[in-house]
């Protein structure tokens, strides 16, 4: 696997306050390449079938508590068994005193030690998260992303077409930049897309004519934010006059990212239209379509409601 999907375990160490009660010699170069962990109770038991050595190893009360059932000639045979395999690294639970059988085998075989005062079941979640966030699947998309009334827009479009000039309008009437010409999107579950801006170029907006800017310092902290859910994506076309345009909405469009189906909108663009105020629009309509109402599939009702009476409208 690539580098850019998997996470250093110093880092690890670092964003989850473990304590280092060994750190084997290659501790500042492994790398973490799978979200899932391992409670090895049974490994410690002996049966070591579709046993996967790299993923990382957290040990809590349960495997602490059969560890001191065992003899002292058993526990280190156990332990002898455990670390001859190439593991990533070992993480003792609940602040649970080291066995000293435990720390020699980790210092002889030079595997990393390394412990949390957390309970097991909530470190683990938390790992988890940490893991599947630093490993999601990703692109770069050219656009740009905001976050209109708590719902994330990546507005598309070609070069020109007036997305960053877009994003600086709805920046003045307080809603908050995310990225601008570049857009990393993570998938960090099944349905949801984080969007957020390379780490160089984070805040700063290219505007034709003027050149760039700094959005975090011109406008302030609460005009920027660092990542987003990406909600509705905005394609930004010219306006052609031989296209027919939707006009009602009754049939809701997708975009596909990363196998996550996002609604879209593609908006028409010409001089005199206030691209700033459809975006609003459009991001509290999104809103109300999850909330479960539909204005438009609510008018074509009444319209079917009348005809069936036979009223006129």
């Amino acid at each position: 696997m690539n580098d850019e999907y998997s996470v250093s375990l110093t880092q690890v160490a670092k964003e989850q306050n473990l304590t280092i009660l060994h750190a084997a010699k290659d501790f500042e170069s492994v790398r973490v390449r799978t979200a899932d962990v391992n409670r090895p109770a049974l490994q410690l038991a002996g049966f070591y079938d579709y046993f996967d050595p790299k993923r990382l190893q957290l040990i809590g009360r349960v495997e602490c508590t059969y560890l001191e059932s065992l003899d002292p000639e058993q526990r280190r045979e156990a332990l002898e068994r455990f670390m001859r395999f190439d593991l990533c690294a070992i993480i003792l639970c609940h602040g649970i005193d080291t066995l000293p059988e435990l720390t020699e085998t980790a210092r002889k075989y030079d595997r990393t030690l390394m412990c949390t005062n957390e309970d097991t079941s909530t470190f683990m979640a938390d790992l988890i998260t940490m893991l599947r966030n630093a490993m999601a699947p990703r692109v770069t998309m050219h656009g740009v992303l905001v976050e209109v009334y708590g719902e994330g827009l990546l507005i598309t479009g070609d070069s020109g077409v007036g997305k960053s000039e877009t994003a600086l309008e709805l920046i003045k009437r307080g809603h908050r930049l995310i990225a601008d010409d570049a857009v990393e999107i993570r998938r960090i579950s099944r349905e949801t897309l984080i969007g957020t801006a390379p780490e160089l170029i984070r805040y700063y907006m290219e505007l034709r004519g003027i050149g760039v800017i700094n959005a975090r310092h011109i406008f302030g902290v609460g005009a920027v934010k660092p990542e987003t859910n990406v909600d509705l994506v905005v394609n930004f076309e010219l306006w052609d006059d031989n296209k027919a345009y939707d006009r009602l909405g009754l049939e809701t469009e997708y975009s596909t990212i990363l196998g996550v189906e996002i609604p879209a909108y593609t908006i028409p663009v010409r001089p005199g239209r206030n691209l700033a105020v459809i975006l609003e629009l459009a991001a509290m309509n999104n809103r109300q379509k999850k909330m479960g109402y539909n204005a438009a599939a609510a008018l074509a009702r009444e319209h079917d409601a009348l005809v069936d009476k036979g009223k006129d409208f």
